[in-house]
C-alpha cells in the first residue's frame, strides 16, 4: 500500500513538473461571477468572471520534477526496507 501511495505521490510530481516546464502562465478562473454596476446596462455584455494569472517560477519544475523522481526512487526501495526488517 505504501509502495503504491508514494509512486503516485511522485509520479504526479514529475507530470507538475513537466507540464509547468511547458507552460509560461495559467489563468485561474473563479466560481462566481463579479457584478456589474447598479446603473450598467444589463444586455450590453455579461458578466465577468474574476481571474487570477499564476506564472510559476523558473525553479518550480525542475524542483517538482528532481523530487518526483527521488519519491518514485524511494517507492521502488520500499519493499526491500521491509524484507529486511527494518520497519
Amino acid at each position: 500500500m505504501w509502495r503504491s501511495f508514494f509512486l503516485a505521490v511522485g509520479a504526479m510530481l514529475v507530470i507538475v513538473g513537466i507540464e509547468t516546464m511547458v507552460i509560461d502562465s495559467a489563468t485561474i478562473y473563479s466560481k462566481g461571477t463579479v457584478q456589474s454596476p447598479e446603473g450598467a446596462e444589463q444586455s450590453a455584455s455579461p458578466p465577468r468572471r474574476a481571474t487570477r494569472v499564476v506564472q510559476p517560477e523558473e525553479w518550480v519544475p525542475w524542483t517538482a520534477m528532481s523530487i518526483g523522481a527521488i519519491v518514485v526512487l524511494y517507492a521502488f526501495t520500499l519493499p526491500q526496507r521491509f524484507a529486511r526488517g527494518g520497519g
